[in-house]
């Protein structure tokens, strides 16, 4: 897989597929969102995401964002999009440890007014407002400025902050990589969003249940891993149960920002090549 559309189209569709605890997948639904959702998102703006390069990070958002919701109208992806669009705009043949600076130190207020416009229209859960650089306002500093001011409650902000950092040190550490992960990366991908929210709180369960609850689901989604997930024999009930804890609250605890980062960490695999992803045709897209 080389061709940038496959690539990120190919991350988006593994992280939706995957029965990941807590988020939509094919046999798990929202009141507002399926595993349909998700695959219209996916085929919506992977062609938009591949021309960021060209394009631009802020234009590439917004037009991403309106392009999923004229597929569907629920948020299905605006985290998804923020942090794969940088990712996507460092050039072929350069590693995305040493492009992501140059791309994010590029950015200006336009791409901020254009994030904020995609941030409007896509309406994310829990949003609230904010004293410094609130989206409701029309912004006069940098999108580098405005996400570092939103970093301590947005882990799609704090990636932009520590310049991808964590993301690829989650992206080289979380999967096992090579022909491997073809025979299970469900497997591996559902090990990625446990170890991602074992250590990083997720804000999205944050934002619209409070720090507590997120702090919660953070202990919960180690006591998986350290049950010996996935072939410990206990860890299957383990997973199951914290499966049902997150999907109790009509989906308030939805780790959607886990899922996010999730995205982010199979498209700098596949980018760099670590991972054979599984074909296409085996996913059962609808």
């Amino acid at each position: 897989m080389t061709h940038l559309n496959d690539q990120i189209l190919m991350a988006c569709l593994l992280e939706a597929t995957a029965a990941k605890p807590g988020n939509v997948h094919p046999t798990a639904s929202f009141s507002d969102m399926t595993y349909s959702d998700l695959v219209r998102s996916a085929r919506a703006v992977s062609g938009i995401l591949a021309e960021t390069g060209h394009c631009g990070i802020g234009p590439t958002v917004l037009a991403a964002v309106k392009a999923t919701a004229s597929v569907t109208s629920s948020n299905t992806n605006l985290g998804i999009i923020l942090l794969l669009a940088p990712l996507a705009a460092i050039p072929n043949g350069t590693s995305l440890q040493e492009g992501i600076s140059d791309v994010l130190e590029r950015l200006d207020s336009h791409d901020t007014e254009c994030v904020y416009n995609a941030i409007r229209i896509a309406r994310p859960g829990g949003l609230g407002t904010s004293d410094e650089h609130d989206v409701a306002d029309r912004p006069d500093v940098s999108l580098m400025i405005a996400m570092e001011s939103a970093a301590h409650r947005d882990a799609v902000a704090a990636a932009y902050h520590d310049h991808f950092k964590q993301v690829l040190k989650w992206s080289h550490t979380g999967l096992a990589g090579g022909e491997s992960f073809v025979t299970n990366w469900e497997q591996q991908v559902v090990g990625l969003a446990l170890k991602i929210q074992a250590e990083c709180p997720d804000t999205l369960i944050a934002r619209k249940c409070g720090t507590a609850t997120a702090v919660e689901s953070s202990r919960r989604a180690q006591e998986v891993l350290d049950s010996g997930w996935p072939d410990g024999h206990d860890a299957g009930m383990a997973l199951l149960k914290f499966d049902d804890w997150l999907r109790a609250d009509q989906h308030r605890r939805n780790p959607g920002t886990t899922a996010d980062l999730v995205t982010a960490a199979l498209f700098a695999a596949l980018r760099e090549k670590r991972i054979v992803a599984p074909p296409l045709d085996s996913l059962p897209l609808t």
